[in-house]
């Protein structure tokens, strides 16, 4: 009987599992889950990434102000906003997807942008230097909204899924959201104010021909018990 028991759970550890899921209710609880920011814009303005403004608009899910937030005041005059806000460490797969909600105000006049980008190199936060800097972030998985046209990035809460793809094993790394504006600022023509909330990390399940090899290991496991 315990070994039927290990081979079942050895079966059911492959199916897809959340890595990790962040709603963000308290975003000063973020750094002691292994998340951290970076704020390498041209000049540093007077705001970061901050807890969500329900006056502005409510968050996706929770508590009105349980979302993250940028503006246009994470940088000064008219200049490039690079804010990067950088996930837990996590183990990344080919097929693993990343899952987030995002919009901007209900009526916007300035363009807002959003990059994902990927480190493969395991426990690192290095976003380089500097406005353009990517440090170890050099792969980019999704762009919303890179020729700035106001209405095109989402004003209403707006699910993306970005799917894990062109690694050649799984390996040790961190995913991050860099808020990316040229032509940013109180003075610019583009960035406005923009959240993210309800966040997740899914591992990638195994290929349909996998899980049939799975089953049918497992009943003759018990057919061979039975004997």
């Amino acid at each position: 009987m315990k070994k039927l028991t290990i081979l079942a759970l050895a079966g059911c550890s492959v199916f897809a599992s959340a890595d990790f899921t962040q709603n963000f209710d308290d975003i000063t609880t973020l750094a002691g889950s292994g998340w951290s920011t970076s704020n390498q814009s041209t000049t540093i303005g007077t705001t970061n990434w901050f807890q969500g403004n329900p006056d502005v608009f409510v968050a996706h899910s929770g508590a009105t102000n349980s979302y993250i937030g940028a503006n246009f005041n994470n940088t000064t005059g008219t200049n490039t906003i690079s804010n990067w806000l950088v996930t837990q460490q996590t183990s990344l797969s080919n097929g693993s997807t990343f899952s987030f909600w995002t919009r901007t105000v209900s009526a916007p006049s300035f363009s807002d942008r959003l990059q994902v980008r990927m480190s493969t190199n395991g426990a690192s936060t290095n976003t380089g230097a500097g406005a353009t800097g990517l440090g170890d972030f050099t792969t980019l998985l999704l762009d919303i909204n890179p020729t700035y046209v106001a209405t095109s990035y989402p004003n209403t809460w707006t699910q993306f899924n970005v799917v894990i793809s062109g690694l050649g094993a799984p390996t040790s790394g961190r995913l991050a959201f860099r808020y990316f504006v040229e032509n940013g600022g109180p003075a610019g023509t583009n960035s406005d104010f923009m959240g993210i909330d309800t966040v997740s990390y899914t591992d990638a399940v195994p290929e349909p021909a996998t899980m049939v090899v799975l089953g049918g290991l497992a009943v003759a496991a018990i057919r061979r018990k039975r004997k």
